[in-house]
């Protein structure tokens, strides 16, 4: 039987090698040996026993082990895997929990949610719209489909698990086991000796996306817009996660919005109050004209009916209503001044706005340009 070869003899490290060391000398040697980049006879041995000395080398309790023992470890016929030897403790171990050699390893994941804050217009809220949006979000490589390997090259099973993608240790006063994801595969059980260049491994690159959007007519602020299957792409071909779109609606310069009506103030001057007067009034969907009576206070209100907000995920839309507000001007010339001043003394004490002038408040109209 032929004696093993020193592991750092393997990889071409001194003893003294740092963990980054070992792990740069490992990489370059697997893709100098990896079968699918190296066909030469006995290539795959070679590429074997670099895996089987990074394994050891790169954990720092097995390491230990070996630079006091060499290979024949602590005792006779003691290895260096994950777990050595199918003992006692294991069997019942993956009787108790059911675990498989490859119980714990992680295939494809689905990818990570997306959340996307869109900006519209009161009018696009309300009636709707089809907006183009753009953003980044990781996609499968296109160069290794997903899998990290450089094309034409393999996942090799992980040296540190064996391809178990757990880690076991036995605690020796107690005989028990601890099981934990292993940290260079991640679970996966195996390894990229050859990085996929484009994406570096990673088997995801990030990439912009454009995305037409169909806005329903009647979102609010607190709407939230879910597209399946448009997040990040998953981990070694796994789906993607989800988009969700938030909303933010600018607010309108007049319109105010209040469940499924919309709120309009509209000014009226104290001649329009009083005698009453037939207005334009905007609208979303156009201006219309709304007549208000005679002695009309400030609160009044009106209501166009169905002039509102469509109902979201339903039929009908709501009202738009009309809140009146009295100005009361606060300068005057010399003629506005006199009519007022001829108002006043045509009115009783205290039933201001009961008993008018008609034809003094008509000059008073007049005089104000109205």
């Amino acid at each position: 039987m032929t004696a093993k070869r020193d592991y750092y003899e393997v990889l071409g490290v001194a003893r003294s090698a740092s963990q980054d060391d070992i792990r740069k000398a490992f990489r370059r040697l697997a893709r100098q040996y990896h079968p699918d980049v190296n066909k030469d006879a006995g290539a795959e041995v070679q590429f074997r026993e670099v895996n089987e000395a990074y394994e050891v080398l790169s954990d720092a309790e097995k390491r230990a082990t070996y630079d006091r023992f060499g290979h024949s470890g602590p005792s006779a016929g003691a290895g260096f895997g994950p777990f050595s030897g199918e003992d006692a403790v294991g069997s019942i171990f993956e009787a108790f929990f059911g675990g498989t050699q490859r119980g714990s390893q992680r295939g494809p994941q689905r990818g990570a949610d997306l959340r996307y804050v869109l900006s519209l217009r009161f009018e696009e809220a309300v009636f709707g719209a089809e907006r183009e949006i753009e953003f980044r979000r990781l996609e499968t490589c296109s160069g290794c489909r997903g899998n990290g390997a450089e094309p034409g090259t393999d996942a090799v099973t992980c040296p540190r698990c064996n391809g178990l993608g757990e880690i076991r240790q036995r605690a020796p006063i107690f005989n028990m086991v601890t099981v934990t994801t292993c940290d260079q595969c991640r679970g996966e059980g195996k390894v990229v000796a050859i990085p996929c260049r484009e994406c570096r491994g990673e088997g995801r690159t990030r990439q912009a996306r454009k995305l037409s959007v169909n806005i329903p007519a009647g979102v609010d602020g607190a709407s939230q817009i879910r597209i399946t299957g448009e997040g990040e792409a998953g981990i070694r071909g796994g789906p993607h996660g989800n988009l969700f779109i938030a909303l933010d609606i600018q607010p309108h310069e007049y319109f105010v919005r209040d469940g499924n009506d919309i709120i309009v103030e509209l000014q009226l001057n104290v001649a329009q109050a009083a005698l009453g007067a037939e207005l334009e009034v905007p609208t979303v969907d156009g201006v219309e004209r709304v007549r208000f009576a005679a002695g009309t206070q400030t609160g009044a209100t009106a209501r166009l009916r169905a002039r509102g907000v469509p109902v979201l995920r339903g039929s009908g839309r709501g009202d738009q209503i009309v809140i009146a507000r009295v100005v009361v001007p606060t300068s005057l010339n010399d003629q506005q001044r006199r009519l007022f001043q001829e108002l006043e003394k045509s009115l009783e004490p205290g039933q201001v706005g009961d008993h008018r002038d008609d034809g003094l408040i008509g000059r008073i109209k007049s005089a104000l340009g109205l």
